[in-house]
């Protein structure tokens, strides 16, 4: 089997692209699809062409792996398109599966477009900081339009084909065998001329008003990102200009994005993304344990969010609470959730009805001795967690995975307690857990590989990201953020005010800055973490100025006060007696404020990040760097298009990272030091170490 085969049904010609999985359109493809064009240009007797993908979906896009190859050694997409555009015999493309990106601009190129009504087709390339660079800003609006044709680009959705087919993208539904129906189409078409171009068409729908609206809009729904902006202009470009015109800017905008810093950060977390799932030591052949059924502990906001997990891919739950009270509480909550995603058609009554249906309220832990995976989300209090497992270690059946949800907590100390340390593993929901994706997968001194694995892959059948990391204060993500935390108060200790800070951090396009994330998570666990550190390390007790605003009763959004006032919108507004405290104590300590740029607040607050992660990596902590990315884009909101802050330190050059903490007064962590000197990249790193 070639990787384009040809084969002949009578008088039409059947092109199929055999590169799998997705048959990503790399080296290879587009010669033997060159090669198919020939044969049917130069067989008389062949009256038309079929393009159809094999295996699992027709092209579902270019392959991101060359984006970075000279261009003479990149797969020639668009050369290809414009022949098959301007190809004299009737071109149909069959599509199941997915046709996406470049798989659609090859299918937009086509005079025909036939697909099985499950197949899903769309341009995705605005998640990876490009556009679409083969025809599709100029084909896309000429057949849907320019509203619909925006719509598609700039949210990267595909959408399905009934819809295509009410669009016109779509010339026919084929039921049955798609190879069969598409020969059909192609011989029933064969003879019709002038052929169809999408390229000779014109643009419907388009107004100056609806361009300049798109571009209003993506200032708040795609702020700070280039290729947005470039993909409006082009689609303008396809409803004002000759085809040709808008053709030949695609090509040279396509080559501004994909070389900016936004494109590489993005393409980066895609891979990395991936890498994070791989575990030295785990194999498809290592066993893992199928869940069917899950235990909860604690009903509150946490384990109420996490049941909710469980319940949306039909794994029913028992959840365990210590009061009526707090039972009831939790499932209102949980029901409250599911009637307002119907409200919002997200889900069906009936779909309501079906999870909480699966879920099983109960006061009496031991209805927890059939579950397949128990996970403890309970007060982040060590005493209260060891007595947990003591007594699940009892209640469990053997080969039960017991979970615990800490955040901070020494998963190896809670295992400690049980007589199966193998079965316990740290599974750090984020908040809130029916939403954010990441899950931080704490891999215990003794968690069997079996455990891990089971962990990773119920991760992915639960919707979220997991990143495997290994057991210390904080983990990965709230170590590092405990790290970012700090520097943020030395900041306004030293002189800049709290929302400096956080408008930093805005800009560089986080949606909350260091004290608009303390006053959303709670002033109070905050200051009950740094209480419990001191203890725990034998220091006095903390007494800062954000320690201060807890004392006086100010808790953050949950109270409507905390470093900020809140309105009934939750909007932050500055709060004058929280300025006069900081004021006074820098006093009281003797610290003359001073103004602080916000360069030098943007620098301290990620290079803190930064450094505390090359720490992490040393340690073992994290696997990789591309781990720490993902799991800040996923649990803290870090931009995607700035790759996290490990991607985004390789972007800012890491001796220049490297001499930014020295000018500031602070050691950079040996590994930093180390790779700035050698002129590296944490990318680099990671390749080098065979992990990324």
């Amino acid at each position: 089997m070639s990787i384009v085969d040809q084969t002949r049904e009578g008088d039409v010609l059947v092109l199929t692209i055999n590169n799998p999985p997705v048959n990503a359109f790399s080296p290879g493809v587009p010669e033997g699809l060159h090669a198919g064009l020939d044969a049917a240009e130069q067989g008389e007797d062949i009256k038309a062409v079929v393009i159809i993908g094999g295996g699992r979906t027709f092209i579902a896009g270019a392959d991101i792996k060359t984006f970075d190859l000279p261009r003479e050694q990149a797969p020639d997409l668009r050369g290809f398109i414009a022949r098959l555009d301007a190809f004299p015999k009737p071109t149909v493309a069959a599509i199941h599966g997915t046709a996406l990106g470049g798989g659609l601009e090859v299918a937009l190129a086509c005079n025909y477009r036939v697909a099985t009504k499950d197949a899903r087709l769309g341009l995705p390339e605005v998640k990876l900081g490009v556009l679409p660079g083969a025809g599709g800003t100029q084909r896309l609006p000429r057949v849907v339009g320019a509203q619909k044709a925006l719509e598609m680009m700039l949210s990267g959705n595909p959408i399905g084909a009934t819809e295509a087919k009410e669009l016109g993208l779509v010339d026919e539904i084929v039921e049955g065998d798609l190879r069969a129906g598409a020969v059909a189409f192609a011989r029933a078409h064969a003879d019709e001329r002038p052929l169809p171009r999408i390229s000779e068409r014109q643009v419907q729908d388009a107004s100056p008003e609806l361009f300049a609206a798109a571009r209003e809009s993506v200032k708040k729904t795609h702020r700070g990102q280039l290729s947005p902006s470039l993909i409006i202009d082009l689609a303008e470009l396809a409803a004002t200009k000759p085809f040709q015109e808008g053709w030949d800017a695609e090509a040279r905008l396509f080559v501004q994005a994909k070389d900016s810093p936004q494109s590489r950060s993005l393409r980066h977390i895609f891979f990395a993304e991936r890498e994070a799932g791989k575990i030295p030591g785990l194999t498809k052949d290592t066993p893992t344990t199928e869940i069917k059924s899950a235990g909860i502990i604690g009903a509150g906001t946490m384990g109420g969010g996490i049941a909710m997990n469980f319940l949306n891919v039909g794994i029913p739950v028992t959840i365990v609470e210590t009061s009526q009270e707090a039972l009831d509480r939790g499932l209102s909550v949980i029901r409250r959730n599911y009637e307002n995603s119907a409200k919002k058609g997200r889900l069906s009554l009936e779909d309501v009805e079906k999870r909480m249906g699966l879920l099983t309220p109960t006061l009496d832990m031991n209805a927890l001795s059939d579950a397949d995976i128990i996970i403890e989300a309970v007060f982040e209090n060590m005493d209260v967690k060891k007595d947990i497992f003591g007594r699940l270690d009892q209640i469990a059946k053997p080969g039960a995975i017991l979970a615990t949800n800490t955040s901070t907590l020494d998963v190896n100390e809670i295992a400690s307690v049980t007589s199966r340390p193998e079965q316990v593993i740290g599974l750090h929901f984020f908040s809130p857990a029916n939403v954010m994706k990441l899950l931080e997968i704490v891999r215990a001194d003794k968690t069997s590989d079996s455990v891990l694995a089971t962990c990773l892959n119920l991760a992915r059948r639960i919707g979220k990201v997991g990143v495997v990391v290994g057991v210390c204060d904080g983990f990965v993500g709230n170590r590092m953020v405990h790290r970012y935390g700090d520097e943020a108060r030395k900041l306004v200790e030293e002189g800049a005010r709290p929302q400096d800070a956080d408008a930093a951090m805005n800009a560089l396009g986080l949606p909350m800055g260091p004290f608009q994330m303390t006053d959303m998570a709670g002033l109070d666990i905050g200051h009950a973490i740094r209480q419990h550190q001191a203890k725990v390390r034998g220091q006095p007790k903390p007494d800062g100025w954000l320690d201060r605003i807890v004392e006086t009763g100010r808790k953050g959004q949950k109270t409507g006060a905390g470093i900020y006032d809140y309105d009934e919108n939750r909007k932050p507004k500055p709060n004058a007696d929280v300025q006069q405290l900081i004021d006074d104590y820098r006093a009281e300590k003797g610290v003359q404020p001073r103004d602080i740029s916000q360069e030098e607040l943007t620098e301290r607050l990620v290079y803190s990040l930064v450094n505390e992660g090359a720490k992490i990596l040393e340690e073992g902590i994290a696997q990789r760097a591309g781990d720490i990315d993902v799991i800040y884009i996923y649990g803290y909101g870090f931009p995607a298009y700035r790759g996290g802050p490990m991607q985004y330190a390789d972007e800012m050059g890491l001796q220049n990272v490297a001499a930014s903490l020295e000018n500031y007064g602070q050691t950079p962590a040996p590994l930093l030091k180390q790779l700035a000197d050698e002129g590296k990249t944490f990318a680099q790193w990671d390749r080098e170490k065979g992990r990324g």
